[in-house]
């Protein structure tokens, strides 16, 4: 198993703001597999989605993700959909270590209420959307997680802090 470190989890869970911030303190590159879309196709992820569908988006995401597990010494911020896919889930499982950024429906709803750039939550009810998201994902982002933190009601360096500890324990990182 190479020393890849990939978070999962809904939107709004905070898999690029940590992300980020563990690459900084790992010393690990860090990919956004939604910018790696972005900065292949040329347009917003709100425009795949209009323009394509949502399965449309999927195959370029699931493309995307074959890429970066090939790469090392990564972190890597997936889309809260990733998982939809078994051969993603298994693509994510066998390359690193899978990391479950878990927050409850209210919380999630909190962080991405103004964001009008979350094609799944163009909704009425986006509340809703989210705890149907959470039903249908939380199940799958469980099953490919080997380490799964709650980030509700912590700063985004106390929850570094912590995985970090977590990673420790489980020698992912020196």
């Amino acid at each position: 198993m190479n020393n890849n470190i990939y978070l999962v989890g809904l939107m709004g869970a905070g898999k690029t703001t940590v992300g980020k911030l563990l690459a900084r303190q790992t010393g690990k590159a860090f990919h956004d597999s939604d910018q790696e879309i972005k900065s292949k196709t040329g347009v917003s992820i709100a425009h795949i989605f209009e323009v394509e569908g949502e399965s449309g988006f999927r195959v370029r995401e699931s493309s995307v993700l074959k890429e970066l597990t090939q790469l090392e010494n990564i972190i890597l911020a997936t889309g809260g959909g990733a998982v939809l896919s078994e051969e993603n889930r298994a693509l994510l499982k066998h390359n690193g270590t899978v990391i479950y950024l878990r927050a409850t429906v209210h919380d999630l709803w909190a962080r991405t209420r103004h964001d009008r750039n979350r094609p799944l939550l163009q909704t009425n009810d986006p509340h809703a959307r989210l705890a149907e998201l959470f039903a249908i994902r939380d199940p799958l982002y469980r099953e490919v997680a080997d380490i799964v933190v709650d980030t509700s009601k912590q700063s985004v360096s106390s929850l570094v802090h912590q995985i970090l500890q977590k990673l420790e324990k489980q020698t992912c990182i020196p």
